[in-house]
């Protein structure tokens, strides 16, 4: 991330330190934390083939014309634009690591979305890795998920390297974490694994989390269906709500020289608007985890923070903390230039 845009934005790299007192043993599943939709889609490789899983009509242009698919598809599959750490300094508390063997990678493994990453897997959990050791009371949700062409090798290669290298930061699934139990033991990792017959077999991995998106490039209808899903009832544990637009194959092909990018600014104004009156918590439309695309472009990451701060059935507290909820965590900012 550019230095002049981390200083207009503020960040948030020890947020869950700085919560008041009343907030360190509530279940994690009932905090407001901000996430990524699709965090490694910042580093697509142009040059890679489209995903398998992609539409047949999509994949049959890409082998007759790549040169015009790739560009295209780079355009609206890119969802962020910075690399973990800087997400984690935003706030980010909540990262979707969509998984996949690239055809021709030989045996490393990456992510993807639409087409495939530069980054691998290893690299992007080392880097993460990193920076927990620099934040040692920050607690990261990494959802690992799609899997796409993996083998049963593959998998028991990746969850062996992922409790190698995190080791005693991992988070039990037997376990309700709260920020001071987790903080007690040294716990920093909850690692969330789309594949059940994997999870049975490794307490240390969370099965799967509910990710609720409305599946539309309208951020009305976005909204609309969060809404529905609040007066349904909130699951018992972590569940994510997606503010991400998504788009289908013949969208994107219809509309070339447009992207995600542009149609999440235009996006924005409404989308924030629906969050910043969420409240988190066990009731019946509480929120948790709130995910979104570009989360550098905004002030979602604090946005979302601040709905911690919420008391219940009241407004909000943060106009009357100078800086609002976050301000013990930025460091050396100011609040000048932010939008």
């Amino acid at each position: 991330m550019e230095d002049e845009q981390r200083k207009q934005l503020g960040g948030n790299p020890d947020w869950m330190s700085c919560l008041p007192e009343e907030l360190l043993d509530v279940p994690l599943w009932n905090l407001a934390i901000p996430g990524s939709h699709d965090s490694m889609a910042f580093c697509l490789d142009v040059s890679s083939p489209v995903q398998r899983s992609e539409p047949c009509l999509l994949r049959v242009i890409d082998r007759l014309l790549p040169c015009w698919t790739r560009p295209c598809v780079y355009r609206w599959a890119t969802t962020q634009q910075s690399v973990l750490s800087d997400q984690c300094e935003l706030g980010v508390r909540f990262l979707d690591l969509r998984i996949a063997r690239k055809p021709a990678g030989g045996s490393k493994l990456f992510f993807a979305h639409g087409i495939y990453t530069l980054i691998t897997v290893k690299e992007a959990l080392d880097e993460l890795a990193t920076w927990l050791d620099a934040h040692p009371k920050e607690i990261v949700i990494v959802c690992c998920s799609h899997f796409e062409s993996l083998t049963g090798e593959d998998h028991t290669s990746l969850v062996e390297y992922i409790i190698t290298l995190f080791r005693e930061k991992l988070c039990s699934s037997q376990e309700t974490p709260t920020l001071r139990s987790c903080w007690s033991r040294g716990q920093q990792v909850i690692v969330s694994y789309g594949n059940q017959e994997v999870v049975l077999q490794h307490p240390e991995l969370w099965t799967g989390i509910p990710y609720r998106y409305a599946d539309s490039p309208d951020p009305k209808k976005v909204i609309a269906y969060l809404e529905d899903q609040k007066r349904r009832g909130r699951p018992a544990g972590f569940y994510v709500s997606g503010l991400n637009l998504t788009e289908d194959a013949p969208y994107v092909l219809l509309h070339p020289l447009q992207s995600m990018r542009k149609m999440t600014v235009k996006a924005l104004s409404l989308l924030l608007g629906w969050a910043s009156e969420q409240r988190p918590g066990p009731q019946d439309g509480g929120v948790n985890i709130i995910c979104c695309d570009f989360v550098g472009l905004s002030q979602f990451c604090s946005l979302v923070i601040g709905l911690n701060y919420k008391p219940p059935g009241g407004p909000s507290t943060l106009a009357a903390r100078p800086g609002g909820a976050t301000a013990c965590c930025h460091s050396n900012q100011t609040t000048e230039g932010r939008t």
